[in-house]
């Protein structure tokens, strides 16, 4: 059975699709034995004989108008099932959990995650669905793939894990959630003012990259915090833009960097540790990372945020949000119904609705 990526780079006006029609991807034990290969990398939060690193060979490359993709039949395509939802009792005993961490000086920083069940009645083919994220979120990096691994999963990310290009590098610090709304959706939040937790959430994220970038990178620089839009919400953003030392250590370097405190916490080991034993929601591929690893000499590795997992009878749309000393509960749930919108609005439903069980 084929496996294949389909994706489209901010602001650009077509899309590529990857095809492998033999055999399955390469499944890769480590993200460091990523190191000179190339390919579209699905990769988990943690990788496991459940979630493992898949790095897709297409045998067909195409460019393609986002419009001319209708015309690809992929109803063969495998759908998988999927772990129970994370409702609002739930979500509140997590959040107890992780915020009585915080208090207690054990982690800095710590990313709750939930997962949304949305029905899928048909109505819309996931190739559908990759358009309209596409014409819908011109910002943001889209893409649909669909493994025997890993399911079938749609993503529209701000988020660059690592992007490279002619020689240059960049990888970026994203955290800090607003929503935008009534006259602000005019334009890029540039009026917004930003919480202190906020801010403390975002220089968290940047000062961990700069330290992690060092072994690797040379002639860095950093630029920003500057304010972003992505879809209905605004982040704060800083760029890091370097020459890698070693271009064949991508793989070394991805395994430095991911996960990063923007969807894991501080200390990161131990964060993703806790994490993983207490979240009552498995993440899958959410707040892992995708995208083309050296294909045609560029790579545009992307981490999978604002992502439903396309399942035969439910859509499963997955958010978090960065949990600090100062953070409340209520505030830290509206934050994961805002940043569900990007998906569930594909799907013409309103998040918040459909979450109040």
């Amino acid at each position: 059975m084929s496996s294949y990526a389909i994706y489209r780079l901010p602001y650009e006006d077509h899309c590529t699709l990857l095809v492998q029609d033999d055999g399955q991807p390469e499944v890769l034990q480590s993200y460091a034995a990523l190191n000179g290969k190339s390919g579209f990398v699905i990769a988990p939060f943690s990788i496991s004989p459940a979630t493992p690193l898949l790095l897709l060979h297409p045998e067909q490359t195409k460019t393609l108008l986002i419009d001319d993709i209708r015309h690809f039949d992929m109803s063969s395509m495998p759908f998988y099932p999927c772990k129970q939802p994370l409702l609002r009792t739930q979500y509140s005993i997590d959040y107890s959990r992780f915020h009585s961490e915080l208090l207690a000086n054990h982690y800095e920083k710590l990313v709750l995650s939930r997962c949304l069940p949305l029905p899928n009645d048909g109505t819309y083919q996931p190739l559908e669905l990759f358009i309209r994220a596409c014409q819908r979120y011109p910002r943001l990096f889209i893409s649909l793939v669909s493994t025997e691994q890993g399911g079938t999963w749609l993503t529209a990310t701000p988020e660059i894990l690592l992007d490279g290009k002619n020689g240059q590098w960049r990888t970026i610090a994203l955290a800090g959630t607003m929503k935008l709304e009534g006259k602000n959706l005019e334009g890029e939040g540039e009026n917004a003012t930003w919480s202190t937790k906020n801010i403390q959430e975002q220089r968290y994220v940047a000062t961990y990259l700069a330290e992690q970038l060092k072994p690797f990178a040379s002639d860095l620089h950093e630029e920003g915090p500057r304010t972003v839009r992505a879809a209905n919400l605004i982040h704060l953003r800083s760029d890091f833009i370097f020459t890698l030392i070693h271009n064949t250590r991508v793989g070394d370097l991805l395994q430095t960097l991911h996960p990063t405190p923007a969807v894991c916490g501080l200390p990161k080991e131990a964060a993703a540790e806790f994490i993983m034993q207490n979240e009552s929601v498995p993440r899958l591929y959410y707040s892992g990372f995708m995208g083309p690893l050296n294909i045609d000499m560029e790579t545009h590795l992307y981490v999978t945020l604002r992502c439903m997992h396309i399942c035969p009878h439910e859509y499963r749309l997955y958010a978090g949000g960065g949990i600090l000393k100062e953070s409340t509960e209520q505030q830290e749930w509206l934050e994961t119904e805002a940043k569900m919108e990007t998906m569930a609005r594909l799907l013409d439903i309103k998040s918040g609705k459909a979450v109040k069980r």
